[in-house]
């Protein structure tokens, strides 16, 4: 086998594992913690948080209310007893069920208003938790995925980095070195040679070098100065 024809085997070795070693990057950086959760998660704790206000809020006016249903009783059953002749008592006894009636109507609205938000903000709390049960699945689906894909790739390249190895023993070290320097200074070290045209620069080549080129030795193209390669 001609030195060329070693040296192209060896660098479509070196781009499959270029390739396969740019798609375990691309995987590794997808694996880790989903920033759509993380959002997720913040925004079911702070509707849980204004949940857990609005319930305390609800429980205080609730508190205030029986507090004043108490007094108001209370005061309605000592206001129509009989036992209070005096009529000035009597009228400042009316004039204070009377605030405490008002007292209790105006926490009784405050109590519906606060209900509501309660509801509301239940329903947004079960709205989120469906919402991040859903992206957790989905993430950890997708991490397995990538996980799988990643173990993949490393059992790839490792098996390409094998056959790296075999290949480039069977190579003399100075034409490796070379074609290693090409491949640094063009990214293509070894361009094929088809219909007489070097695939590296495009340009047809000389009779002469044609003819150097089908003997498999390390001929260089005159024009870009490719490692030609003909089949």
């Amino acid at each position: 086998m001609g030195v060329a024809k070693q040296l192209y085997q060896l660098q479509e070795v070196d781009l499959e594992i270029e390739s396969s070693e740019r798609a375990l990057t691309r995987v590794t950086s997808q694996l880790g913690e989903s920033q759509a959760v993380a959002r997720t998660q913040n925004q079911l704790e702070l509707e849980q948080q204004r949940l857990g206000e609005s319930r305390h809020k609800q429980r205080s006016a609730e508190w205030e209310i029986d507090d004043i249903v108490t007094k108001l009783t209370a005061a309605e059953e000592t206001l129509f007893s009989g036992r209070i002749k005096n009529p000035k008592e009597l009228t400042n006894l009316q004039h204070e069920v009377d605030a405490l009636k008002a007292r209790r109507n105006q926490l009784e609205d405050k109590a519906l208003e606060i209900m509501d938000k309660v509801e509301q903000s239940e329903t947004r709390v079960a709205t989120i938790s469906d919402k991040l049960e859903n992206l957790k699945a989905e993430w950890q689906r997708q991490q397995q995925q990538l996980s799988d894909e990643a173990e993949k790739l490393k059992v790839k390249l490792s098996d390409l980095g094998h056959k790296r190895q075999l290949l480039a023993g069977e190579i003399d070290p100075p034409a490796i070195e070379f074609y290693q320097e090409l491949r640094k200074e063009k990214g293509t070290a070894v361009a094929r040679v088809e219909q007489g045209i070097c695939r590296g620069c495009r340009i047809s080549l000389p009779t002469t070098e044609l003819q150097q080129a089908r003997s498999g030795n390390l001929v260089q193209c005159s024009s870009c100065g490719r490692i030609l390669f003909l089949a």
